[in-house]
């Protein structure tokens, strides 16, 4: 297991009208990473620990090798190009990627917890 805490900066263009947060982003690039690199067992997940991460009712997102496949990864390409990973995560088929913890109260830091079988 690999345990990381802190914030990533995400820098958004003039007019973003894509939905998500740092945490997803960051999740979604990695899902990404995986299916370039042909991981299939890897688990990761990216949240914030005050349940909020961008201006979206989630904490961050949970991915896994095999999230992005040949089928999705257009959709995924394009969802990170439009910082859009929570419409990306929301509508995939089949997962329930996106953390939903609402308001915890607390503002740690992010943690991003990653697994290796």
């Amino acid at each position: 297991a690999l345990i990381a805490g802190g914030e990533t900066i995400v820098t958004l263009p003039p007019k973003c009208k894509g939905k998500g947060g740092r945490n997803q982003e960051l999740a979604l690039t990695a899902a990404m990473k995986m299916h370039e690199m042909g991981l299939r067992d890897v688990v990761l997940a990216s949240v914030g620990t005050d349940g909020t991460d961008g201006p979206t009712d989630a904490a961050g997102a949970i991915v896994y090798g095999g999230l992005v496949n040949d089928e999705t990864i257009n959709g995924a390409k394009e969802a990170l190009r439009n910082h859009d990973a929570y419409t990306f995560f929301d509508s995939a088929q089949g997962t329930q990627s996106l953390v939903m913890t609402g308001p915890t109260g607390t503002n740690v830091a992010d943690v991003c917890i990653t697994l290796v079988k």
